[in-house]
């Protein structure tokens, strides 16, 4: 059995953040065909459902590039790897010197998620403070309202690539976590990153749901840093032509680009669709 997953942003998605005509009809066809195949992005839950509108993605999906998992049958999330405030005192630090705003998720008692914030002062805080503020299931808070035992789930921010690099560089020393940084698909300046959990990334959740499965064959497309994981682990990994360099070098091989249909058109013929 075949277990196909996709990155999102620079992957599957196209340069307006969509699923495009051709790739929807290939997970059409894939899905009638009875291949298994979901998600793997460095994106929340929330910001994704947008993004993949046009089809219905049937397994666990793989959020917060393996933080938090969800299932559309069941309604129901997965958490993995847990923070305390106590962990991240030294990254909130330099959030704060590098005058970039993190937006902290936390896991409430009731499995709902809330998040913290300090008031936005950048466009790229508002930016991200209007997204999560269109979601009716999502309880934003003051950061002053953060409680001490709060179960952090992430933290996310958008901002100028080099003090996001340098927050990245900061967490390096910090054996607990790992944070990424990429961007400038859609504005070349405004970059994301996250932090979270070392012992959580895509390849350890897709190695779980290939378990969970009973998948014999993993294939998956990338072209992140955040992808290497899964890259890893894969029984094929292939890089998108978008990709860095450092990227598709560590991939069976290069597909098209990302906003040229460039996965889709691969599977069509990978598995005569």
């Amino acid at each position: 059995m075949d277990l196909v997953v996709f990155d999102l942003d620079g992957t599957l998605l196209n340069q307006h953040q969509q699923l495009s005509p051709v790739t929807i009809e290939t997970l059409n066809r894939m899905k009638a065909a009875g291949i298994a195949y979901t998600v793997a992005t460095g994106r929340t839950h929330l910001a994704a459902q947008p993004c993949l509108a046009g089809h219905d993605f049937p397994l666990w999906q793989i959020y917060k590039n393996g933080v938090e998992w969800w299932h559309p049958e069941t309604q129901s999330y997965r958490h993995h790897g847990i923070l305390s405030l106590e962990a991240l005192t030294h990254t909130l630090e330099q959030f704060s010197a590098h005058k970039v705003t993190p937006f902290i998720f936390c896991l409430e008692p009731n499995g709902q998620q809330s998040v913290f914030h300090e008031p936005p002062s950048d466009r790229y805080a508002q930016s991200v403070f209007e997204e999560l503020s269109s979601h009716a299931n999502v309880t934003l808070k003051t950061l002053e309202h953060m409680p001490n035992d709060a179960q952090i789930i992430n933290i996310s921010a958008l901002g100028h690539p080099d003090p996001l690099s340098d927050i990245v560089k900061g967490c390096q020393n910090q054996e607990h976590l790992i944070a990424y940084s990429g961007g400038g698909i859609y504005h070349p300046q405004t970059h994301w990153i996250d932090i979270h959990h070392s012992s959580a990334c895509k390849g350890s959740a897709i190695a779980k749901l290939k378990e969970e499965l009973n998948a014999s064959n993993v294939i998956v497309f990338g072209d992140g840093d955040n992808d290497l994981t899964m890259f890893s682990m894969a029984d094929e990994a292939y890089a998108t032509a978008n990709a860095p360099d450092y990227v598709q070098a560590q991939a069976k091989g290069t597909v098209g680009h990302h906003n040229e249909d460039g996965v889709a058109k691969f599977l069509m013929e990978r598995f005569q669709l």
